[in-house]
């Protein structure tokens, strides 16, 4: 069923340039035009079962009419965004991509914001490798791709080091790129600017999308949010400077992007031909929204039924624009979420906890002090001890500062497990937690040792979060459609790195080297 265009208002400004546009080039016929890649941040795959019946938009046509590949996962341990969408075009782990945590990802201050942007610098420096966007323009130079979010990991991240089109979202309402890869803004994105769609959203109000009855969850429950704006309907302020942030916060956020993405195909000519082009959107908005209410509120209820109907419009539109028979869709996720630790069901055993192991480096420093060591020489982020081996004079004392951090942080209460990671390496076939750690980051780095919590206990900070190597962190969609493919459901596991190798032999592109994803039946 389409869904209507008034679904996404935003977009209607621009659907009706398809007749301007010209008839494309002739094309072969064993190839698409566009590839589109949409990630939906922090979208766990059992959402596609649990609201399946209300789900009729964009989502669901996808599933209904392609290959949906039930048992998809992210196969590394800390499944945060930026490792995730590192992996989904490159086809490889966070330990060969360099992207092994958020904390690592874009953040580049040499690479400062373009048109007087507020937000941080960011560029793919720290990225290593190559994307499908290489592959494809090694065997056509004229390949063009876009990558548009409202955040810019998840812009960046899928396309690697690669020079293009590549935006996301400032808080001051404009979608801008850094000087990674311009000097300033092209004129068919200064015009989406000027547009000014954020104040067409000042004091608008997110209410329920089905009639109260049509959710399960209660409204307001007071550990969401840290018990601020708990309740329906949650309303925008009427100042600039504070909506700019507060959307992020709602499904409008996405309908910004979507508008964005689409005001790109057309100004950029994607899908044109008589190449293949790629355009990679990530919606963010469940993942802000998940974050404050945790996945089983009402509120990601409400944002699932319209991030499925936002999509359903964004398709529709784009299909007004390009030959739907000529475009082949991915949709996928960068990662999961878990419960509210303090919501999980009675029956969950150990206890979920909010947990820290910094308690810990005090001692650990103490004894690198009597070993007359530079106290820096163990570090600890979260959950992942780095070591700098050089600074000890005897591997021996290496080895005693590390068995003291791992003695007492397997003390506190939700830790599971504490491993040094080069022997968790040897448990890589029995263990799945000890697979994923192994592809997280490289056998010879700076890893000492890793903590793994209890399933469903989180580091403090979030209301919700994610990170660990469980599935309910790992499991995401998976869904190829349109051109290349047949409707079908699989329930064999596969990989989000086995995502790139699928579109490069779609598109009959090499890849530049060696994957650790593998290709997936699209037939």
């Amino acid at each position: 069923m389409k869904i209507p265009i008034l679904a996404l208002p935003v977009v209607l400004a621009i659907t009706g340039v398809a007749a301007a546009l010209g008839r494309p080039e002739a094309r072969p016929a064993d190839t698409p035009s566009l590839v589109v890649l949409i990630t939906i941040d922090q979208f766990r795959g059992e959402y596609l079962t649990r609201y399946g019946t209300q789900l009729n938009g964009g989502i669901a046509r996808l599933g209904q009419g392609g290959v949906r590949f039930t048992n998809a996962h992210h196969d590394h341990a800390i499944t945060e965004t930026a490792p995730g969408h590192a992996t989904l075009l490159s086809g490889r782990f966070p330990r060969s991509t360099g992207i092994m945590m958020n904390a690592i990802g874009v953040a580049d201050n040499a690479a400062p914001l373009v048109a007087g942007g507020d937000g941080p610098g960011a560029s793919p420096a720290r990225f290593r490798g190559t994307t499908l966007v290489d592959w494809m323009r090694v065997a056509d130079k004229r390949t063009r791709s876009l990558s548009v979010s409202m955040k810019d990991r998840a812009a960046i991240l899928p396309i690697g080091r690669s020079k293009t089109d590549v935006y996301w979202y400032s808080v001051d309402g404009r979608f801008l790129t850094s000087t990674y890869y311009r000097a300033d803004l092209p004129a068919w994105v200064q015009t989406f600017n000027d547009r000014h769609l954020l104040a067409q959203h000042l004091g608008k109000t997110w209410g329920l999308l089905l009639p109260d009855s049509a959710y399960r969850e209660p409204d307001s429950v007071a550990i969401e949010g840290g018990g601020y704006n708990v309740a329906f309907p949650h309303r925008l302020s009427d100042d600039m400077t504070k909506a700019g942030s507060e959307i992020r916060l709602t499904p409008f956020m996405d309908d910004l992007v979507l508008a964005f993405a689409l005001h790109g195909v057309h100004s950029r000519q994607l899908g044109l031909g008589p190449q293949t082009d790629l355009l990679a959107v990530s919606l963010s908005a469940t993942d802000v929204i998940g974050h404050y209410y945790g996945p089983d509120s009402r509120e990601i209820h409400d944002q699932v039924l319209r991030v499925d109907r936002a999509v359903g419009a964004f398709l529709d539109s784009l299909y007004k624009l390009r030959d739907s028979s000529r475009i082949t869709v991915v949709l996928t996720a960068d990662h999961g979420v878990g419960t509210i630790p303090e919501l999980a069901p009675e029956h969950v055993r150990p206890r979920p906890r909010r947990v820290s192991v910094q308690q810990v480096m005090p001692l650990v420093r103490a004894k690198l002090r009597e070993m007359k060591i530079d106290t820096g020489a163990l570090g600890l982020d979260l959950n992942v001890l780095v070591s700098n081996r050089r600074a000890f004079r005897r591997p021996e004392d290496h080895d005693a500062a590390v068995a003291l951090f791992m003695r007492e942080a397997r003390k506190i209460p939700g830790v599971a497990r504490v491993d040094r990671f080069r022997q968790l390496l040897a448990d890589t076939t029995g263990s799945a937690i000890a697979r994923r750690w192994a592809h997280q980051f490289p056998a010879e780095g700076n890893v000492a040792a890793v903590v793994t919590l209890d399933s469903l206990s989180t580091w403090d900070g979030n209301v919700a979060s994610h990170g660990s190597p469980y599935d309910h962190d790992s499991h995401v969609p998976i869904i190829f459609a349109g051109f290349g493919t047949a409707q079908r459901v699989r329930s064999d596991f596969v990989r989000t790195v086995d995502i790139a190798p699928t579109l490069a032999r779609l598109l009959r592109v090499k890849p530049l080297e060696r994957l650790d994803g593998a290709p997936l039946p699209l037939r």
